[in-house]
């Protein structure tokens, strides 16, 4: 019978039933993450899908305030968020382990034990995304999804329509139109949220979240648990793809002139 490895040198994974039910939940207590060496968790595509999603996000709301000039620009910012929002999406399906959704999506019951051990001013470790953050990423991906899938089709009520207003009855662009408007305050919310918590786990509880996510490296990661294939050749091949569909969409629309009431 193989001998027991000593208590201070085991992983010491989570409770899987009334704790945080996450495979890669531990605490830094095993001989191959005390080392104190950094390792990739965090891959090259998702690092540059989630800093170029920063940009262009930051990029639409910046041109929206500058106003009808920038209108060009806006729509460009848009479709780079579509892009990458759709990348993200197919990323968690075929990336590697910690970018998918089965790896950091859970249930209800693993988001509140995460939640009140943070109230409680502990600091649960995970490998990838937390119970709460994966949620949060979630509602991201669909809030942005949806704006700038209607911006497509949108109009200013003024001179200006998305590259896909062709597509669609005015009526039914001025409906979207309306959402369109409406969910950039819901975006607005939930990015501040989303910093709000990083910038909690980085003052508060003394664990930085963002310093991973230019490196894309974590320390007391164990050894089992990094990722060896960036699966850099796959990525290029969905950007590059979804890129295609789209201008190919935009440059395919029927012309529709803009009526004013």
């Amino acid at each position: 019978m193989p001998r027991r490895a000593p208590a201070a040198c085991r992983l010491e994974w989570s409770n899987p039933g009334p704790t945080f039910g996450m495979r890669h939940d531990f605490t830094p207590t095993d001989d191959a993450g005390a080392d104190g060496r950094s390792r990739l968790v965090w891959d090259l595509p998702l690092r540059v899908c989630h800093w170029g999603l920063a940009l262009a996000v930051g990029g639409s709301f910046v041109t929206h305030w500058i106003g009808m000039s920038a209108f060009p620009q806006h729509v460009f910012c848009g479709c780079a968020v579509l892009v990458l929002v759709l990348f993200r999406i197919a990323w968690g399906f075929v990336g590697p382990a910690h970018a998918r959704f089965a790896d950091f999506m859970r249930g209800p019951r693993a988001v509140i034990a995460s939640l009140v051990a943070l109230r409680g001013g502990r600091a649960p470790r995970f490998v990838g995304h937390t119970p709460a953050g994966g949620w949060m990423i979630l509602a991201l991906l669909v809030l942005l999804a949806l704006q700038a899938g209607c911006g497509l089709f949108a109009n200013d009520e003024v001179s200006n329509t998305g590259p896909l207003f062709g597509y669609l009855s005015q009526d039914a662009s001025d409906t979207l139109s309306y959402w369109h408007r409406l969910m950039s305050n819901l975006i607005l919310a939930a990015v501040s949220v989303h910093v709000a918590a990083a910038l909690y786990y980085r003052r508060v509880l003394g664990l930085d979240l963002i310093a991973p996510l230019v490196t894309g490296r974590k320390r007391d990661v164990p050894a089992a648990l990094e990722i060896a294939d960036q699966r850099i050749g796959v990525a290029i091949a969905i950007v590059v793809l979804l890129a295609a569909l789209l201008a190919s969409a935009i440059a395919t629309a029927p012309q529709a002139p803009l009526v004013l009431m």
